[in-house]
C-alpha cells in the first residue's frame, strides 16, 4: 500500500506533504514513495526520514523485540525498503506477501482512499516479483549489521499464487517457507487476504489443520537443516516461529475453532505456549458498515484503517480469552493514534503493527505509539 513520504517531500512536516501525496492516485503515490525510499536508504539522504527508536524491549515467541510497534505486511511486498523502515524506528517490520512465482495482481485501479473515514480499500491481489527476487532483496538489507543495541526484527509473509488451485495451496506455502526460513526472524502465513479467490477457506477447521500440520512438519526439518553451533559447541536448531494471519470477519465460533487448532500446535505437553506458533489479528475487512455512503465505499477489496479497529480489537480479545496468557498475538488493524495502539495491547495483543495509520498520520505515529505502550504497560 501507499506510504508516507518520498524523500523530496520529507524535508517538510508530513502534514504539509500529505495533501500533495493524496493529490495523486494512491498506487502511483505508493510506487513513487517506495522507489524514493529504496534509493535513499543507506545514503546520506536517509537522515530525512530517520527517527530515534523508542526502546521498550519485550520477549515474544522466543524473540527479543526492541519495541512493540511494527510495520504490517502489504506495504513493502518485494522487501525493497527494509533498511528505510528500520531507520524510521520500528521495532519489527513485516514484508511481503510473497508468492512462489511473480504475479501482477488484480487489474488497476485497485487502491482507493476514504479520507473521511481514515480508511483505505485495496484489491491488489498479492502483486509481487516472486520468491527469488524477494529473497535477493531481503539478503541485500543491512539493518542487522548497522544496528545499535537490539536489531530490528524481520517478519517474512508468505502466500499462494492466484493460479494455484486452493487444493494445492499447501505446496505454495511450503515452497515459500523453504525459501524464507533461513532469513526470517519469524514467518507469517497469510490465509486471510480477501483479494485471492478462496484463500479465506484455508481458515476453516480441516483445511487449517491440514495446512498447519504440513507447515509444522516442514518447520522441524528446516530448523535442523539450518542449525548453527552455539558458544558451547553444541548444535542448535534454527528457531523461527510461525504466525498465522486471520481475518476480522469471523464469527465467535470460527475464532474458537481457529484458536483450538492453534493450541494443538502452539502448546507443549504441559499446556504452555511453546513459542513456535503465534497469530496475527487481523487482516482487512470486507464489511462496509462503517463507510456506507462514502465515495469508493462500494469498491471490492479489503478495507483497512479506522473502520476495522473495533472488529480487530474484538478478534484480539476473543483470541486472548481462548488461547490464554502467553500465546503470542500480534495485533493490527485501525491503529491511527497512540491511544489506538494502547487499546490494542489492552485488548490482549503482545505487540502491534501499523499500516494505514502510517499513511494518514505519518512517521511520527511510530514513536508516539511506542512511547504510549512503554509508559502505560
Amino acid at each position: 500500500m501507499e506510504l508516507l513520504r518520498n524523500y523530496p517531500m520529507s524535508l517538510l512536516p508530513y502534514a504539509l506533504a500529505r495533501p500533495f501525496l493524496f493529490g495523486m492516485d494512491p498506487e502511483t503515490t505508493h510506487e513513487l514513495t517506495m522507489s524514493a525510499l529504496a534509493r535513499a536508504q543507506g545514503t546520506p539522504l536517509e537522515w530525512a526520514f530517520r527517527n530515534a527508536r523508542v526502546d521498550d524491549p519485550v520477549e515474544l515467541a522466543g524473540l527479543h523485540f526492541p519495541n512493540r510497534v511494527g510495520l504490517a505486511a502489504g506495504l513493502d511486498k518485494n522487501a525493497l525498503c527494509i533498511d528505510a523502515f528500520a531507520a524510521m524506528g520500528f521495532g519489527f517490520v513485516e514484508v511481503g506477501t510473497v508468492t512462489p512465482k511473480g504475479q501482477p495482481g488484480n487489474p488497476k485501479p485497485r487502491m482507493f482512499r476514504l479520507p473521511k473515514a481514515q480508511g483505505l480499500i485495496n484489491r491488489l491481489g498479492f502483486n509481487n516479483e516472486g520468491l527469488n527476487a524477494f529473497l535477493n532483496n531481503v539478503q541485500a538489507a543491512r539493518f542487522r549489521q548497522s544496528a545499535k543495541g537490539l536489531p530490528m526484527l524481520l517478519g517474512l509473509n508468505i502466500g499462494k499464487n492466484a493460479a494455484t488451485p486452493i487444493e494445492q495451496a499447501t505446496d505454495d506455502y511450503l515452497t515459500c517457507l523453504d525459501g524464507v526460513y533461513p532469513h526470517a526472524d519469524y514467518v507469517t502465513v497469510n490465509i486471510s487476504s480477501p483479494n485471492t479467490k478462496n484463500l479465506r477457506a484455508l481458515q476453516e477447521d480441516e483445511a487449517l489443520d491440514a495446512l498447519l500440520g504440513a507447515i509444522e512438519q516442514r518447520r522441524l526439518v528446516l530448523g535442523k537443516r539450518h542449525a548453527s553451533i552455539d558458544a558451547k559447541g553444541k548444535k542448535q536448531a534454527r528457531h523461527v516461529p510461525i504466525f498465522v494471519k486471520i481475518a476480522p470477519d469471523l464469527e465467535p465460533a470460527q475464532v474458537e475453532a481457529i484458536a483450538a487448532t492453534l493450541k494443538r500446535y502452539g502448546l507443549n505437553s504441559a499446556g504452555k505456549p511453546n513459542q513456535n506458533w503465534g497469530v496475527v489479528a487481523t487482516n482487512t475487512t470486507l464489511s462496509r458498515t462503517a463507510v456506507l455512503g462514502l465515495p469508493h465505499a462500494e469498491e471490492a477489496g479489503g478495507l483497512s484503517g479506522a473502520p476495522v479497529r473495533e472488529a480487530s480489537n474484538r478478534i484480539v480479545r476473543q483470541l486472548r480469552a481462548a488461547l490464554g496468557p502467553g500465546f503470542p498475538i500480534i495485533g493490527v488493524g485501525g491503529i491511527m493514534s497512540a491511544q489506538d495502539a494502547l487499546e490494542k495491547i489492552q485488548a490482549g495483543a503482545d505487540v502491534v503493527q501499523i499500516y494505514t495509520g502510517l499513511i494518514y498520520q505519518g512517521p511520527k505515529l511510530i514513536a508516539q505509539a511506542a512511547r504510549a505502550i512503554r509508559d502505560n504497560c
